[in-house]
């Protein structure tokens, strides 16, 4: 049985853009070259792949269980052509999933699309947002590079460490905590807000707090750091997160930032992507563009920055 390859690059864009125009338009080619395509990949399969739906098109069940190995060999074979290949930024046409935190989307998000496009215009970038819970879209290739806090588990997953960052409190213009020093335990009976996607009302701060004896009053947990800030601004709650990924936001919002009356160790900054990419110039291009883009976070900050409130 001969197949035809480029059928596997048309099913990966039809299933990824869920529509026959789109597709066309990600591949380069006419909406009826498009449509012909879908025509011999549903002969090859014995299966509609897309149906009409209102005015949408969705994918039947088959294409959902095929579409995440679709993808992996779309990519391994452009790996497999490309390899010997000068990478050529201002003819590099590619469309790159960055999923981040955010606080470092909204801190640096922007410095990384004019990076990104001042080198290579023909490169589209999708900025998503971390899920709730663990997902393996690194595995099967639906997100290029991901933000963590901790190293992977698997060993799959590569990882390159780009920065520490520190903790600090934000808090409202006349606060309480604002008036002089912050004891420890004016600071535990405070009303807390902690920043998670999954609802933790619970963190590292937590563990800190009760190796001396103290539990703090958390009250509330918010799903972004944007939230969370907001609500620090609007409320006499306390939010501890960390600072140079959210120092402009915190500025943004007007906020005081109050130096932790306890030692909290640092928060580390992860990139991660998957092992298939090592050798991909072009992602090792992004991996390069986006680490510099984040450890410009931690670059000292300009002397006339206003200190931490109630440093020692």
């Amino acid at each position: 049985m001969q197949l035809d390859l480029n059928l596997l690059t048309a099913l990966d864009a039809l299933l990824e853009e869920g529509s026959v125009g789109g597709a066309a338009a990600r591949l380069h080619v006419t909406a009826p070259a498009m449509s012909r395509s879908l025509g011999r990949i549903r002969k090859a399969t014995g299966d509609q792949i897309l149906v009409r739906t209102g005015r949408s098109m969705v994918p039947t069940t088959r294409a959902l269980a095929m579409r995440a190995q679709v993808h992996a060999l779309v990519q391994q074979a452009h790996q497999l052509l490309s390899a010997q290949q000068e990478l050529d930024l201002a003819d590099l046409e590619r469309v790159f999933t960055v999923r981040w935190h955010d606080a470092l989307t909204a801190a640096c998000g922007t410095a990384l699309f004019t990076a990104v496009h001042r080198q290579a215009p023909g490169v589209q970038l999708r900025l998503s947002a971390e899920p709730g819970t663990d997902t393996p879209e690194l595995r099967r290739g639906e997100v290029d590079l991901e933000s963590s806090s901790s190293p992977p588990t698997l060993p799959d997953i590569r990882h390159r460490l780009v920065g520490r960052d520190r903790l600090v409190v934000a808090v409202r213009p006349g606060h309480p905590l604002t008036d002089g020093p912050p004891s420890l335990e004016r600071y535990a009976a405070a009303g807390h807000l902690t920043v998670s996607r999954r609802g933790r009302l619970r963190d590292q701060i937590d563990d800190a707090l009760t190796t001396r004896g103290l539990e703090r009053l958390v009250v509330a947990a918010g799903p972004t750091t944007a939230f969370a800030l907001q609500l620090a601004l609007d409320t006499d709650l306390v939010v501890t997160l960390p600072d140079a990924v959210t120092r402009a936001a915190r500025d943004q919002f007007g906020l005081v930032t109050v130096q932790p009356p306890l030692p909290l160790p640092d928060v580390p900054l992860y990139l991660l992507w998957h092992q298939r990419y090592d050798d991909d110039r072009a992602h090792t291009w992004l991996r390069d563009v986006a680490t510099e883009t984040v450890q410009a976070l931690f670059a000292p900050p300009p002397t006339s920055q206003q200190p931490l409130t109630h440093r020692k």
